[in-house]
């Protein structure tokens, strides 16, 4: 019980040094988690231009026993429906046994002194579901360069439902290890859902 209260307080820590509506952030993720311990998480704060305007967005991926709960928030100015600045904030809860895929990708420099624990500069997690899949095609081709006759497509076809990547230069020295030590879990909790 120590280790789940342990892991719920870092999750609100994370959540609150981010200074990004933590109250509306944590409160979406209360009613997503809905009362399950918390056994990992990664939280990851981005801003970006939108024209000439600075938009932000926290994306805090949560790993319970039997989910793995995935929170967006986006700000907005206001417009014609919204008088006033808004904010959006959304949860997805997946559960373990529907992720197919968990894929870690690391980018590392000097590849050739790479020793065992060395830290890597960026890191992308992608996660598959089966929500949505992304279809790559191309011409198809026989192999002949003087053939001009039409052999339809070819392609390959992926699960693309999340995909997270934190860089040391972007989001400070931890940032690529809270996402392999997120994705480890992940992976783990995925065996065990089978």
């Amino acid at each position: 019980m120590a280790e789940v209260s342990t892991q719920v307080r870092a999750l609100r820590q994370d959540v609150r040094k981010t200074g990004y509506y933590p109250d509306l952030l944590l409160d979406s993720l209360d009613t997503a988690v809905a009362g399950e311990g918390v056994r990992a998480h990664v939280v990851h704060h981005e801003a970006h231009f939108d024209g000439d305007e600075l938009r932000r967005h926290v994306t805090v991926l949560v790993l319970t026993p039997t989910r793995l709960v995935i929170g967006h928030t986006d700000e907005y100015p206001a417009d014609d429906t919204h008088p006033a600045p808004y904010a959006l904030s959304s949860t997805e809860a997946v559960p373990l046994a529907r992720v197919s895929s968990v894929v870690v990708t690391r980018t590392v420099s000097m590849p050739s002194a790479y020793e065992t624990g060395d830290p890597a500069q960026e890191v992308m997690l992608s996660i598959g579901w089966g929500a949505v899949s992304r279809l790559e095609l191309e011409p198809a081709t026989c192999g002949d360069p003087e053939c001009d006759a039409d052999h339809g497509y070819t392609g390959t076809m992926a699960a693309d439902d999340y995909t997270l990547r934190m860089s040391q230069a972007g989001d400070g020295p931890r940032g690529p290890d809270q996402v392999l030590a997120f994705a480890a879990a992940l992976s783990a909790a995925t065996v065990e859902a089978r």
